[in-house]
């Protein structure tokens, strides 16, 4: 029986912990936000053009290699 006051206790320290954390947290102003969810937005395109780019010459040059 012990045990399990001691888990219960257990997970009402970290939740509580948890709630602490969270209030000392700076979080950003909603134009900040926004700002940043483009900037993440344009990297991921320009990444996902770069690696189609070099998926498609990699495998161009593959085919080219297994031809001869």
């Amino acid at each position: 029986m012990a045990d399990k006051s001691k888990k219960q206790n257990a997970i009402q320290m970290f939740f509580r912990e948890t709630t602490g954390e969270l209030r000392k947290v700076s979080w950003p102003t909603w134009p900040e936000a926004r700002r940043l969810t483009g900037l993440v937005l344009v990297v991921m395109v320009i990444m996902a053009i770069y690696l189609g780019l070099v998926d498609y010459f990699a495998s161009q040059l593959l085919s080219l290699a297994l031809s001869f």
